[in-house]
């Protein structure tokens, strides 16, 4: 690519009925003023161009950390959401069981509270058994004393 330099250093060869010297040498430091101007215009856009690549670079790195961090942060979610629901799954049946222990174990109770029930009111017929016969005896004897004064 030509440099403002090569426009400057620019020797044309001398020629019979060639251009006006004067004339040749002020389009050509026009041209290299323009020329220049353009150069580092380019340079400058280059320069910004690679800037904002880097920014763009930047940004979606960026963006794919953003992205990777949604992704971990979703998939925390769903693991806690799991774990929770697990845990309440534990803690239910674990409550069931409970409840079925506790049940069973009232049941046991009313069935020992049945039988010394049933145990008791054996006991209390066969002493009401007795005591009758022994009141009925003691009216016997008490009879038979006192029947031979009527």
């Amino acid at each position: 690519m030509i440099t403002p330099l090569d426009i400057e250093n620019k020797e044309f060869r001398r020629a019979l009925r060639g251009f006006k010297e004067e004339e040749v040498d002020e389009f050509l430091d026009e041209v290299k003023e323009d020329f220049e101007k353009l150069y580092k215009e380019n340079i400058e856009l280059k320069d910004k161009l690679s800037m904002m690549t880097e920014q763009v670079n930047k940004y979606k790195n960026i963006e794919e950390t953003l992205k990777n961090t949604l992704i971990v942060a979703q998939n925390t979610a769903e693991e806690v959401n799991t774990n929770a629901a697990k845990k309440s799954q534990l803690v239910i049946e674990e409550a069931e069981f409970k409840a079925r222990k506790i049940i069973e174990e009232a049941n046991n109770q009313v069935i020992e509270i049945r039988k010394e029930y049933e145990e008791t009111r054996k006991s209390f017929k066969l002493f009401k058994g007795k005591f009758k016969g022994l009141l009925q005896n003691e009216i016997k004897i008490i009879d038979e004393t006192f029947d031979d004064i009527d």
